[in-house]
């Protein structure tokens, strides 16, 4: 059965499935906005991470399938929350036994799954939860004998309702499915096998850490690491990658590394001394898309970054935040990042920077990525921007209608008439011409300012961008508007009243708002290339293909190897299954079929512990 069949079973399932947010639709756009404002007084007023310092807090430790083998496999998948058929399918391939990977044999489940942020869209809630990603992940493991740990880190979406609904759905040391919560506040240490330990920072909404989180990680972190140890940090977003543009970005997580894992405060000596431990894997989301950044080493020369050779000495930066939401372009990234920057104003780093060169392999590929991003302008393709917003070219008509007014009095004032509707209709030839004229002006212009400005700044011309270009975008379809009501003018019948001509001329401004408007908005969006705006070319797709995880093999010898694996095609057809709950009660699961196909997105990536190879 399809997703809207399967949805009408919600009863049996216990949860509603949900669609993939329409993130630029007006619903949502006025819905998210009024949110992060609410996120930002909550930051100011009211931080529950200085709440939890009053909450019971411990070193965690994850079940091993084989304690004998002292080997562990983990599992990191992040921005989960979204529709139900890409959350569902790699949830799926998250609950198996043993995962077939096309071409690579099979892989067993995690011992250990890191949710690594925004696991509810587009804004957290209870029902968000249980429908977004409680229902989909009980589904697809509702019941393991080994319960794996599950743990969480809130990401902004998270922190939308100032973490309440988090709290409650991952605080609580409650179940769901078969993996077992334990952790009691929005960050986490957990103690691995082989002198591992993997780190969940809370760093949302500022750059520092607050008083609790930091007196955590020195009481329960820092006393226990040795030399040799190694150290994975799972953080909420990549500001490793932000530093290309934001040279303080990365200072938080460089804190943390210098004053928490590489050197540990004696609070009685109020000294510093070293543990000699580091951390050899950032772990993150935030960004719908897989992007491997190596550390390069002072023997690899001055060879082409994407060069480098396989070793497990480098320390690595993921970010691989393909668990459910729309696909992020990964062809603007940054090639090579010295961190931290020497732009940075922390006053204590490291220097000089220790530079992380971007791998080859990216997920999608930059090709891919290209092809994906030019589809929101595409009215022949499925990610056309009003097909995947419902409403917002009913938004864009309403725009034009409004515009339209405005436009048909100033060109009454310009006639010298003080009757808008008597001055169109009996606008003459050269009128008419004068308004295809005007906006045909109004749409090239930008682009005759943006090589202008180009060419005298940059030697060479670009692309319009900006919002006053959307503005004449706009105002020009607002013209044309007016053209072809003056032409439908001179076939209307004189025995026409005032109102019937002002009906045709809001419907020829909605149904041109509709089309050209949304068009020409995709154009912008398309063209502008950079900012927030260059964000809207993915998410107002909101594409749900081109999903995927990580999942890392901690062996006896104590190298991780991570398996970046990929679902190119989600589910589209879902079948029942009965589960029996422990109190005897019947439900249904929906189970893919058929199962989706997973592939390795790149080879295995292998790291040494710290102090190895």
């Amino acid at each position: 059965m399809d997703f809207h069949e399967l949805r009408r079973h919600a009863e049996v399932l216990r949860f509603t499935p949900q669609e993939p947010v329409r993130w630029l639709a007006p619903k949502e756009l006025a819905r998210t906005a009024v949110k992060v404002c609410l996120a930002a007084v909550f930051a100011d007023y009211s931080d529950k991470r200085e709440i939890q310092g009053a909450l019971e807090a411990g070193l965690l430790r994850a079940p091993l399938a084989d304690p004998d083998a002292e080997e562990m496999w983990i599992d990191f998948v992040a921005d989960i929350g979204d529709g139900f058929e890409a959350t569902a399918s790699v949830a799926s391939a998250l609950g198996q036994d043993r995962l077939a990977v096309d071409g690579s044999g099979s892989l067993p489940r995690g011992s250990l799954l890191v949710l690594g942020g925004d696991q509810a869209y587009p804004v957290a809630s209870a029902t968000a939860y249980e429908d977004r990603m409680k229902g989909p992940y009980r589904a697809a493991l509702p019941s393991a004998e080994d319960k794996p740990l599950m743990v969480a880190l809130p990401g902004n979406h998270d922190w939308y309702d100032g973490l309440t609904a988090f709290l409650r759905m991952f605080a609580q040391e409650s179940v769901i499915g078969g993996w077992q919560t334990r952790q009691t506040r929005s960050y986490f240490a957990v103690e691995l096998p082989q002198r591992w330990w993997l780190v969940g920072l809370d760093s949302q909404l500022g750059t520092y850490f607050d008083e609790p989180q930091r007196r955590y990680f020195e009481t329960h972190l820092s006393p226990r690491l040795r030399p040799g140890d190694s150290v994975i940090v799972c953080s909420a977003e990549p500001t490793w990658v932000r530093s290309d543009e934001k040279p303080d970005a990365f200072n938080s997580l460089h804190w943390f590394d210098r004053n928490i894992v590489r050197h540990r405060f004696d609070r009685k000596t109020r000294t510093r001394e070293e543990t000699g431990a580091s951390i050899r894997l950032w772990l993150t989301g935030d960004k719908h898309h897989y992007a491997r950044y190596a550390e390069r080493l002072p023997d690899d020369g001055a060879g082409a970054d994407d060069a480098m050779p396989p070793d497990p000495r480098r320390r690595q930066m993921v970010t691989c935040g393909l668990g459910g939401a729309y696909v992020s372009s990964t062809h603007r990234l940054p090639k090579a990042l010295p961190l931290p920057p020497a732009t940075s104003r922390m006053q204590r780093k490291d220097g000089p920077p220790t530079v992380f060169a971007l791998a080859r392999h990216t997920y999608p590929d930059a090709a891919a990525s290209r092809s994906l991003t030019r589809a929101i302008a595409e009215p022949w393709s499925r990610y056309w921007l009003p097909r995947r917003n419902p409403g917002f070219a009913v938004v864009a008509g309403a725009v034009q209608m409004m515009l339209v007014l405005i436009a048909s009095g100033a060109f009454a004032l310009a006639e010298g008439r003080h009757n808008p509707v008597g001055a169109l209709r009996n606008a003459g030839a050269d009128d008419l011409l004068g308004l295809l004229c005007t906006s045909a002006a109004l749409f090239v212009l930008p682009f005759v300012i943006g090589w202008w400005r180009g060419l005298l700044r940059e030697r060479r011309p670009r692309a319009p961008s900006g919002p006053l270009v959307a503005v004449l975008f706009q105002a020009a379809v607002a013209a044309a508007a007016l053209a072809v009501t003056v032409a439908v003018a001179r076939s209307v019948p004189s025995s026409w009243n005032g109102f019937a001509f002002l009906a045709i001329l809001l419907v020829v401004a909605a149904v041109m708002g509709a089309s050209l408007g949304s068009q020409l908005f995709a154009l912008w969006v398309l063209w502008t290339n950079r900012g927030l705006v260059a964000e809207w070319q993915m998410s107002g797709q909101s594409i749900d293909d081109h999903k995927g995880f990580l999942r890392m093999h901690l062996a006896r010898d104590g190298t991780l190897t991570l398996y970046p694996l990929a679902l190119d095609a989600t589910c589209r057809n879902w079948e029942f299954d009965d589960v029996t709950d422990g109190e005897g009660g019947v439900w249904k699961r929906p189970v893919p079929e058929p199962a989706p196909t997973v592939r390795l997105i790149e080879e295995p990536v292998v790291i040494a512990r710290h102090g190895q190879g």
